[in-house]
């Protein structure tokens, strides 16, 4: 009910500033290709890569020996008494315990990288939001939306309202 109302509210707001004799404009940019576009968030993506590498190996060594540990344990199970069959499963849970762990601090979305790559992106993207901004301005657009071809908030667009490539320029120039 609370969402309908707010819904109801902004669309009186941008009826009421249309009718008001306020032309709005509106363009899009397409954000992916402005970072495909971009030394600067190429460079940043080769620093994250980097980053997670060395991750990603010790989390794959790691499970590696998890599996070969498990693999030795059931050729021996038939071998073990049931104490120690208890004590090579509570081993075995407890490693892979580490694994689940590992993995969650390094590539979790709290996790490492993700602190990492938010610390080596946030300037780009703010970088971007800034040449997007000034763009508009000049351009005199009272909105701009993203379109990407992950994320379809904006179905349908005129390629004449599409400021990507200027914005890249911008970004280029700067």
């Amino acid at each position: 009910m609370k969402k309908l109302s707010l819904l109801l509210i902004g669309a009186a707001f941008i009826a009421s500033a249309t009718t008001a004799g306020a032309q709005q404009r509106i363009a899009f940019v397409n954000s992916t290709k402005i970072f495909q576009e971009l030394p600067a968030a190429q460079e940043a993506q080769r620093r994250i890569d980097g980053i997670g590498k060395p991750m990603q190996d010790s989390l794959e060594a790691m499970k590696k020996d998890l599996q070969d540990k498990y693999a030795e344990y059931q050729k021996k199970e038939s071998l073990y008494n049931d104490a120690t069959k208890k004590s090579e499963q509570q081993k075995l849970l407890e490693q892979e315990r580490a694994v689940q762990e590992y993995q969650l601090t390094r590539f979790g979305q709290e996790g490492l990288l993700a602190r990492r790559s938010e610390s080596i992106i946030n300037p780009i993207r703010d970088k971007i939001k800034t040449a997007i901004g000034a763009v508009a301005k000049e351009l005199k657009y009272n909105f701009v939306f993203d379109k990407t071809e992950q994320i379809q908030i904006l179905l349908y667009g005129d390629p004449k309202d599409d400021i990507t490539f200027k914005v890249i320029d911008r970004l280029r120039r700067d």
